[in-house]
């Protein structure tokens, strides 16, 4: 619902927009035939490649020197992204050139992680069969993510490529292509974009999504427009004190040092109403109270059926094992701030919201791909963990789609709004 209450209800989806996601290779396609068709304005090259040895392809359409770069698949769970670079390519070719622009389409930022999403993709696209096939790497694996000065452990190649071609293109504009699974529409500046957010916000309605008026991935962050966030400055307060994911250690602070905006944009794949009612909750304590415990509880119930996975798999699914162990050990920290900061405040039915379906979400992660570690595993304790594992899945998948109402959001809807975002704040900076 919306901060008066109301829900919001879909409009027709935008014509042209694509009903499926593509695959990474489906979506490299799309873009050499786009290339072949339109060889006086698109130009496709390889600029890196992955770890694995796959390419990272970026479509290029026009020549001016003011350069707009949009990133997709940046995290591989969510694979609006892709789809929307390929669409943004079909949208600026139905358009004569805009003089003095280029924009420069990175189709996959992460197609090592999106090879692991990818069974997903080829059948129905329900909650249940999302998880089945679930994968997203651990923070330190994820290559907006830059090491701190000081670290022991170099930059991915895909973010030496990001880095790189942001060190080249120079863009006064970047836009990361995010989803979300569950919640509502919301964007991240580097600093501000006057316009942005109005726009933003009737693109969303438009789309019968909610705005996440107060997101749990931004808690502390200025936010001077209903779902738009402000990254906090180098060194100040305001990320969360449980979770690594700062914004001054990411490619968005790299582009901001070269003097871009770099717009970190979230669709939903599920929306979630109530993450747009800015009301105060009812019972504080009692909600998020309930949140971390579940939290908690499930995290240790899972950390001990991590240890029932055979040490083939954990050879062979090292990415799986890394991701799940991160995942288990931020869980009880978030947790425990909940525990320790949030009941005094008064805190509005979103705020809680987002908790509730971290909560329900990080334990369903987990469960998910401890059961791909877990497929081949033989023996009573095996199946037991399969079993408790299943129960974990089906408990969350029941409280996401019957306690928060998490309802689809069908791809050509994600895809047109995300595009339109993209089309929206180079408008606005220009």
């Amino acid at each position: 619902m919306t901060d008066t209450g109301r829900r919001v209800r879909p409009s027709r989806p935008l014509t042209g927009a694509p009903a499926r996601y593509p695959t990474v290779a489906g979506a490299e396609a799309a873009a050499r035939r786009l290339a072949l068709r339109h060889p006086d304005r698109c130009r496709l090259r390889e600029i890196g490649r992955s770890r694995a040895g796959r390419p990272l392809l970026l479509l290029s359409i026009d020549r001016g020197p003011h350069a707009v770069l949009a990133v997709g698949g940046p995290h591989p769970n969510e694979p609006v992204g892709i789809a929307a670079a390929v669409r943004l390519a079909e949208l600026l070719l139905e358009r004569p050139t805009r003089p003095g622009l280029s924009w420069h389409l990175l189709l996959c930022l992460d197609p090592d992680g999106a090879a692991l999403n990818a069974g997903w993709l080829d059948g129905p696209l329900t909650m249940r069969r999302h998880y089945e096939h679930f994968f997203r790497p651990s923070f330190e694996e994820q290559p907006e993510m830059l090491p701190a000065p000081g670290a022991d452990r170099r930059p991915m190649p895909e973010s030496l490529a990001l880095t790189g071609l942001l060190d080249e293109l120079r863009p006064f504009l970047q836009c990361s292509l995010h989803g979300v699974d569950f919640g509502g529409a919301f964007v991240q500046l580097t600093r501000p974009v006057p316009g942005l957010s109005e726009r933003f916000a009737r693109s969303a309605g438009r789309a019968g999504i909610p705005l996440d008026l107060d997101s749990f991935d931004a808690i502390g962050w200025a936010s001077p427009a209903p779902g738009t966030y402000l990254m906090p400055a180098p060194g100040s307060a305001g990320a969360s004190r449980a979770l690594p994911d700062e914004p001054e250690l990411s490619t968005w602070s790299y582009a901001a040092r070269l003097g871009a905006v770099t717009a970190v944009l979230e669709v939903p794949m599920w929306s979630v109403d109530a993450v747009g009612d800015a009301r105060p909750h009812p019972a504080v304590g009692q909600a998020v109270g309930a949140a971390a415990r579940t939290l908690k509880a499930r995290a240790e119930e899972l950390t001990a059926l991590l240890a029932r996975v055979p040490a083939r798999a954990r050879t062979e699914h090292g990415a799986l094992v890394r991701t799940t162990e991160f995942n288990l050990e931020v869980a009880p920290p978030v947790a425990d701030e909940w525990l320790d900061h949030w009941y005094p405040e008064p805190l509005t039915v979103s705020r809680v919201t987002t908790a509730g379906l971290v909560a329900a979400r990080l334990p369903l992660r987990v469960a998910s791909m401890l059961l791909r570690l877990l497929a081949d595993a033989r023996g009573p304790a095996a199946d037991a963990a399969r079993d408790r594992a299943r129960a974990i899945v089906a408990e969350s998948l029941d409280e996401l789609r019957h306690r928060f109402g998490a309802r689809w959001v069908p791809v050509e809807v994600q895809v047109a709004h995300q595009a339109r975002a993209v089309l929206t704040a180079a408008d606005c900076l220009l």
